[in-house]
């Protein structure tokens, strides 16, 4: 069953609605006792993270019957639950992206939600519930900003400054302690580089030309999927290191996107080293 208009309108709402109940009153209100780890001292998991999935979960179960949900948390209790994307139509869920931010009290992070058909992205969403407004792209029919009133505006992408004036997202952490020296020595290259620890902001950001580049060092379908629509339609380029086309069922590679192909073949170039 293909995505509807109507249905990605009933997406964002959906959203939304969960976003007021469960997690705008929960940030800077967190015990810790309402903060748990998973996978590493840093890799955080709220309270506010479980209960926006399920309620955002139970409600695309209504909207849409036939779709499978993958959720970040229920992936995290079972990872089978990864074979689901590529087969039929799939919604795809990171109910709080950049946990650690808000578990931290820090205002950057966000709600992802892609709907995937057959392996292909053709939903994304890009959602910051601190100022409920959004980003979003249909397969085809390009990508937009919309703020808490209802106001559109159009995403399409500069060409982007030369290389030395070019600023991009570098996060660090995620790669093994050779490869960050070996990162850390192409730094100088550029204007500035940082990381956002939020792979939302990270793509809102991209997209809406605030910053030119973003390395990627793991593939984590929710971080992901919802983002690289977003910034192809609004004109980026999107592959992985080796060349290859990002596609949504993908679990390891290098990700880079760029806001031209001149100078996305300019990084490649620079990174080689991690192909």
């Amino acid at each position: 069953m293909k995505l509807t208009a109507q249905q990605s309108d009933a997406i964002i709402q959906i959203v939304r609605d969960v976003a007021a109940k469960e997690i705008r009153p929960v940030f800077r209100n967190l015990d810790l006792g309402d903060i748990d780890t998973k996978s590493a001292p840093d890799d955080l998991v709220t309270v506010a993270d479980r209960a926006a999935e399920v309620a955002i979960s139970a409600a695309i179960r209504e909207l849409l019957p036939d779709a499978a949900i993958v959720g970040e948390e229920a992936v995290s209790a079972d990872a089978s639950i990864l074979e689901r994307v590529g087969q039929g139509q799939v919604v795809v869920i990171d109910p709080i992206d950049g946990t650690w931010n808000f578990a931290n009290g820090i205002a950057t992070y966000g709600v992802i939600l892609s709907v995937i058909e057959d392996g292909v992205t053709v939903f994304g969403l890009l959602y910051d519930p601190s100022y409920d407004d959004w980003v979003v792209a249909t397969k085809g029919h390009g990508a937009w900003f919309c703020d808490a009133k209802g106001m559109l505006r159009a995403l399409n992408l500069a060409p982007p400054p030369i290389l030395s004036d070019a600023f991009g997202y570098v996060g660090m952490y995620l790669y093994s302690k050779p490869e960050q020296a070996l990162i850390a020595a192409q730094l100088p290259a550029f204007r500035r580089t940082t990381s956002l620890r939020c792979a939302c902001h990270e793509y809102r950001a991209i997209a809406q030309g605030a910053s030119q580049f973003c390395l990627h060092g793991m593939l984590n379908v929710w971080d992901h999927a919802a983002g690289v629509l977003v910034y192809q339609e609004a004109g980026g380029v999107v592959r992985l290191l080796d060349g290859r086309d990002y596609q949504p069922v993908m679990r390891e590679g290098k990700l880079l996107a760029a806001a031209s192909e001149g100078l996305w073949q300019e990084l490649a170039q620079k990174f080689s080293f991690l192909r």
